[in-house]
């Protein structure tokens, strides 16, 4: 498995806003897992690395498994299940035991933000979580950025100026060394609901990505 340094205690409060809004919603949703969630998946055999912005309140949350419980989650595991990345059956709650293959699941933000909208300090607090995990990946060669904070923070990971890779839906680039960075707008249900994310132009990305991955073989 990933090596737990990657990884922020369960019970992190590093982001005293962050740590508050979490005890706040144990209380009022007392069963959650209400903690910094954890990554998914193996990271020492995966090719495919998927960045998020942060834990849904009502779903990763509350299940402690990135992208689990709420609809962007229903779009990222069918998709997943579809392109040969994830195989069981996602039933939203982490005891379902769907696994992923070749794929691995983490977030930029390890916390619940208020609104979805963690603070720019915020995202450089947990940003160290986030480059130890993209530099501890020996075998990655495709990165899938979900939304504009997913795809700054990844840059910054390896280094990189944001104006040298800016983020537009669809965008591939060479990140570092061989690892390519494919971007697209978050899974969530208001892109979805708004048009500006479509079943297909979601599908479209893990094509790209499967296109890529087959170019190494």
């Amino acid at each position: 498995m990933h090596d737990k340094a990657n990884e922020p205690l369960p019970d992190c409060s590093l982001c005293p806003r962050l740590t508050y809004f979490r005890q706040e919603n144990q209380q009022k949703f007392p069963g959650g897992f209400h903690g910094a969630v954890p990554s998914f998946g193996n990271l020492e055999n995966s090719s495919l690395v998927i960045v998020g912005l942060a834990p849904g309140l009502h779903g990763a949350n509350m299940t402690g498994r990135p992208f689990t419980g709420d609809y962007a989650g229903d779009l990222l595991y069918a998709t997943l299940l579809k392109f040969g990345f994830a195989e069981g059956v996602y039933e939203k709650h982490a005891g379902d035991g769907l696994r992923l293959k070749n794929a691995f699941i983490t977030n930029a933000v390890r916390c619940v933000p208020p609104e979805n909208k963690p603070t720019p300090p915020e995202i450089q607090t947990c940003a160290p979580f986030l480059k130890r995990t993209l530099l501890n990946a020996p075998e990655l060669k495709i990165l899938i950025v979900l939304g504009k904070i997913a795809h700054d923070a990844t840059v910054r990971s390896f280094g990189k100026k944001l104006k040298d890779f800016p983020f537009t839906h669809g965008a591939v680039y060479n990140i570092h060394g061989n690892i390519r960075l494919i971007s697209s707008y978050h899974c969530s249900r208001y892109n979805t609901n708004t048009g500006r994310l479509t079943v297909k132009m979601f599908e479209d990305i893990f094509n790209t990505a499967k296109d890529i991955l087959s170019s190494y073989s």
